[in-house]
């Protein structure tokens, strides 16, 4: 695999080739050449690291505005300088898989989410597996979709993998206008690795990511031409993450990262693609 990024742009993940493929989906956004911090989110695919939270405010976090900054030679090694935090990557490629170590610098109880906000380019017959057992997280824009009515004033509902309240959730198209949000964790078990397989015909891309004592998560952000209103399209964000919400405001106990008393929470983010023959 090979992994090129942008560092003056948010330390941006622009190309993400493996198994064959390039793996990672564009959009045009001229936004995005010139965001500054605090500005709304500018979507031009790719895969962007969003932290301390995803929705809420800042939008998609403080990092992805940001230019972040090479600590050695390879070109993969960054580090950015947040208000209230610091976060280093380090990516490298081991035996044709994607490793990229992070290590996160905050006062002792910051709390945070991060996601990789991984778009990717895949076509209307992809599908999204997700080991058994575990739970769905849905949010409110999959209302309309759903086989009973949305609870008054619920922020999300929970419902089991991989269909909660009846909305198919491994199916990544064809475009029929809906765009839902949901994240998969598995209740109670923090610090273990959770991980996502997408296979697209013979292809396949697998991420995993792991850290000691913190709560993992898989979030999905499959956009079938559904977003935004005045000019949708379509995308499909399959996004490792520590954490269990998109807002780090409705956060309750376990669902989002907390610096312990050293100051620092480490991860490990894992890519591996395949190509597989006569399609097994």
């Amino acid at each position: 695999m090979t992994v090129r990024v942008d560092a003056g742009h948010g330390g941006r993940w622009t190309s993400l080739h493996g198994g064959g493929r390039e793996w990672l989906w564009h959009r045009d956004e001229p936004r995005r050449a010139g965001v500054r911090v605090g500005d709304d989110f500018a979507d031009a695919g790719g895969f962007e690291e969003c932290v301390p939270t995803v929705r809420g405010t800042p939008d998609h976090g403080d990092a992805w505005s940001r230019a972040w900054t090479p600590t050695g030679a390879s070109g993969l090694d960054h580090v950015v300088h947040c208000a209230e935090f610091e976060l280093s990557r380090r990516i490298e490629v081991r035996g044709g898989v994607v490793v990229a170590d992070y290590r996160l610098v905050a006062e002792p109880g910051f709390r945070f989410l991060w996601a990789g906000h991984a778009l990717l380019d895949l076509s209307s017959n992809a599908l999204l597996r997700i080991e058994d057992g575990v739970t769905a997280r849905v949010y409110p824009e999959a209302a309309p979709h759903l086989d009973r009515p949305w609870p008054a004033g619920a922020g999300w509902i929970e419902g089991d993998w991989p269909a909660p309240a009846g909305v198919r959730l491994d199916t990544l198209g064809p475009d029929d206008g809906s765009a839902i949000g949901a994240v998969m964790y598995r209740p109670g078990r923090a610090g273990e690795s959770a991980t996502a397989v997408v296979r697209d015909g013979t292809d396949s891309l697998r991420m995993s990511v792991r850290a000691e004592g913190q709560p993992t998560g898989i979030a999905l952000w499959r956009n079938l031409a559904g977003f935004p209103p005045e000019g949708p399209y379509r995308s499909t964000g399959v996004e490792p993450m520590l954490g269990r919400v998109f807002d780090l405001a409705d956060a309750g106990d376990g669902d989002c990262a907390l610096t312990p008393a050293s100051g620092e929470v480490r991860w490990r983010l894992t890519i591996a693609a395949h190509r597989h023959e006569n399609g097994a």
